[in-house]
């Protein structure tokens, strides 16, 4: 398979009084049409390492390549499906009103537009939901949305930064075989960054193993678990347990990288100029995801 994605010696620090390098040197590949996921450590800059790819940050050091040509500024054919989806949503506008929205940017014509809108909403089963508002539905209607925002736009590389982490577990389970469902129907290589090791397992073709900050690659996991999955007999199986702790291990085990500057996070997405998911300011994110970019846990790394 081709490669669709390549990072390269990616290094970033954030500077201040108190200069932080979250991610050091961090180097893999993606191919077309694969699901990788990412686990780590709390506060080991996985969320810094996707907004580095996605060109929202711009790195310290190193290069992202996308289709085999270097990445500056927010591609076009790339989506972000962010954590908090009753952030990233217009709550003047309807659910289609959403999901065309940056379709418009692109000039996509407006019949094509509502067709893709309907067709995507379809897809994640919000067929009839069209003409409602963001703050009519459930978290997880909201999360399908963000999602059918990201699909409409038929990217060729689909980054989500923990998208079904401020879900109930029944609901998450449901997006979760709705990731695997839509990846498969139309091929899209994703790019999932994940808390939860369990579900990197379910979801993942590999997963890549974070260090602690500075964030470097500690493993890279095949997940041989074939192409069809079942929450409950998949996540029974021994190949599945045997992953899961492996990469437990992994992670208990990471040695604590230093470097100039280096200091303890209190938690994930709380890097300088971040803060963490139950009031982060990510003012942001609305207009990122209309305009270039769509913008207790199991086996829990935290």
């Amino acid at each position: 398979m081709p490669s669709m994605l390549e990072v390269s010696e990616l290094t970033h620090t954030y500077p201040g009084q108190q200069a932080h390098t979250a991610i050091g040197g961090v180097s893999f590949e993606v191919t077309a049409g694969q699901l990788t996921c990412i686990v780590g450590p709390s506060g080991c800059g996985k969320s810094t390492l996707l907004r580095c790819i996605a060109s929202l940050v711009t790195p310290t050091a190193g290069q992202v390549r996308l289709r085999g040509q270097p990445v500056r500024g927010v591609p076009e054919d790339l989506a972000v499906v962010f954590q908090d989806y009753g952030r990233s949503l217009f709550p003047w506008m309807s659910v289609r009103g959403n999901v065309e929205f940056p379709l418009r940017s692109r000039s996509v014509p407006r019949a094509r537009r509502r067709e893709l809108a309907l067709s995507t909403l379809e897809r994640v089963g919000l067929s009839g939901a069209e003409d409602k508002y963001p703050w009519q539905l459930s978290g997880g209607m909201q999360q399908r949305v963000a999602i059918a925002r990201a699909l409409a736009c038929e990217p060729a590389l689909l980054l989500m930064d923990e998208p079904f982490a401020s879900v109930d577990a029944q609901t998450r389970f449901e997006l979760e075989d709705l990731l695997l469902r839509v990846r498969a129907e139309q091929d899209t290589t994703i790019l999932l960054v994940t808390h939860d090791i369990d579900e990197s397992v379910y979801l993942g073709d590999r997963v890549l193993v974070l260090s602690k900050s500075p964030a470097t690659v500690l493993a890279d996991v095949a997940v041989e678990l074939g192409q069809q999955r079942d929450q409950i007999s998949t996540r029974e199986s021994e190949l599945f347990v045997r992953l899961r702790g492996e990469i437990a291990r992994t992670l208990r085990n990471a040695p604590q990288n230093r470097g100039e500057g280096d200091h303890d996070e209190a938690g994930e997405d709380e890097e300088p100029g971040e803060v963490d998911s139950s009031g982060e300011d990510r003012a942001d994110e609305p207009a990122l995801a209309g305009s270039d970019s769509t913008g207790s846990e199991r086996g829990s790394t935290e």
